[in-house]
């Protein structure tokens, strides 16, 4: 007549790993770093930073400023760049400064982006093509 009741079932938590794990920095407008950076997750940066810039993916915020070359499988531009440039999928947004050649798969540039550098599409086995170009 009566039933009791069960617990209801949950399941079980996986050991040794944090559930709070993150693969994202954040580069704040207060920091300023001098060297080299290399990170294996994604890297936002709205701060300086005076060095290589290496990362799975990259977001630079509008007020930043990156003096050194960028390398990243994605790369998402909206401050300064001072140096080269070589990313799979970029995208440089109507707020970006460009002071370097451009190296890249797929490439998507805002009206009103500045790049003053040359342009080159990585293209496997085949001479890439390089384009002058100055948008503004």
């Amino acid at each position: 007549m009566f039933k009791q009741k069960t617990a209801p079932e949950t399941a079980p938590r996986p050991q040794g790993k944090s559930m709070a794990a993150s693969t994202f920095s954040v580069f704040g407008t207060d920091i300023r770093i001098t060297g080299n950076v290399h990170a294996s997750a994604d890297l936002h940066i709205d701060g300086h930073v005076e060095g290589d810039v290496t990362c799975t993916s990259l977001v630079q915020g509008e007020g930043s400023e990156i003096q050194g070359a960028v390398k990243a499988e994605t790369a998402r531009l909206s401050g300064t760049v001072r140096g080269t440039i070589n990313a799979r999928d970029l995208v440089i947004l109507k707020s970006a400064r460009i002071h370097g050649d451009v190296h890249y798969d797929s490439l998507t540039i805002e009206q009103g982006a500045q790049v003053d550098g040359r342009f080159a599409p990585r293209v496997a086995g085949e001479d890439a093509t390089v384009v002058n170009f100055a948008a503004s």
